[in-house]
């Protein structure tokens, strides 16, 4: 069994983090999927104005992991798999 200390995290921002969690939530390695915000100038915004785009904040998922049963390499090809880096929603 892993501890603490034996996990990393890597926080991603895919646009909307409802549809990023379920692509990382049953990779082998990966522990915990969260969703928050990054970034911002609002503290501790809500869900609508961070969608409204008043907060400068981005929706991200952080993601807990062990690298010897998960690379960092493969939690990022899962991200690109799941993203459009073109959509106007990266720029909340």
């Amino acid at each position: 069994m892993e501890t603490a200390r034996d996990l990393r995290k890597a926080t991603f921002g895919g646009g909307c983090f409802w549809c990023m969690v379920p692509a990382f939530r049953n990779i082998e390695g990966v522990t915990s999927v969260r969703s928050g915000y990054m970034g911002g100038v609002t503290v501790e915004p809500s869900y609508q104005q961070v969608c409204r785009g008043d907060t400068g904040h981005i929706e991200v998922i952080q993601i807990r992991y062990d690298p010897q049963r998960c690379s960092y390499n493969t939690l990022l090809d899962i991200f690109w798999r799941n993203i459009d880096p073109t959509a106007k929603t990266l720029k909340r």
